[in-house]
């Protein structure tokens, strides 16, 4: 990569604004913000939020007066989104960084921690002198967008306020809290007081998927840590995740990521 095609910067300061229209621009906003302007736009109750960012966009964050971090900011050319090993992604330019709507996603907990550890490592990498450290970078900024890529995390358009983001909000939050015992999108419709056919309508709406693929990401992202971070036997994490056998656990598995659970085990 080219110098300063990948840059990152901590949010500390009181005001952090942006004038470069050459990089796309990603805000993540942990927390002790009051407030993110776009466009002369203000937004608030912003924490724990990422915002995708255009080069056409003017924006500033105005934060709290402390010395603490509140996330951070990052700067990326069309070099590092033009790279074949983030050309394979469903999420892309005109998905992300659209020159209209702004996407929004609202992080969970868990995603959350996830998020801040991918990019401390990114800043960590940056300024070091290590071999192969672009190739790690960018494997880093990989796993950055597919957590964002509205499969884990609660998207909606920040010029957006509709029915059907809060309706797709609420539908994450059951799936955060109850995946493990619900697997079908029509027990999650009647939770919700809703049909099946309308909230998948609300789901490829607002994230662009259906909502069975909602459940099934966050079963694959709980299965993949349960094997690759635990000592529990196969069988004990099929059944916690709510499958009815271990063999249909290795089937849904191996379906979907064309791996059996033992072989991710082993890699």
């Amino acid at each position: 990569m080219k110098p300063n095609a990948i840059k990152i910067s901590k949010i500390v300061a009181d005001t952090c604004s942006g004038l470069d229209k050459t990089n796309y621009v990603v805000c993540w906003i942990k927390d002790e913000v009051l407030q993110l302007e776009i466009d002369r736009v203000i937004y608030k109750n912003v924490s724990n939020s990422i915002f995708f960012l255009n080069p056409i966009h003017e924006w500033e964050i105005l934060k709290k007066g402390n010395t603490f971090s509140s996330g951070y900011i990052l700067y990326l050319s069309h070099e590092v989104l033009d790279s074949p090993v983030l050309s394979h992604l469903h999420i892309n330019k005109v998905r992300l960084f659209s020159s209209d709507d702004i996407p929004l996603f609202k992080l969970s907990p868990g995603i959350e921690k996830r998020t801040q550890a991918i990019l401390e490592m990114i800043d960590e990498l940056l300024g070091s002198h290590l071999n192969h450290k672009d190739e790690a970078i960018l494997s880093l900024l990989n796993t950055f967008f597919v957590y964002c890529d509205g499969q884990c995390n609660i998207k909606s358009v920040v010029s957006k306020n509709n029915a059907k983001s809060h309706i797709v909000y609420r539908f994450k939050k059951l799936v955060d809290s109850h995946v493990c015992d619900y697997h079908e999108v029509s027990e999650y419709a009647n939770m919700l007081n809703i049909t099946s056919k309308y909230l998948n309508e609300c789901v490829k709406e607002v994230l662009y998927v259906g909502a069975k693929n909602i459940i099934i990401e966050q079963l694959l992202m709980r299965s993949r840590h349960a094997l690759k971070f635990s000592n529990k036997t196969i069988k004990e994490i099929s059944f916690e995740l709510g499958f009815s056998s271990p063999d249909y656990f290795s089937y849904f598995f191996k379906t979907h990521t064309e791996m059996s659970p033992s072989t991710l085990r082993k890699s």
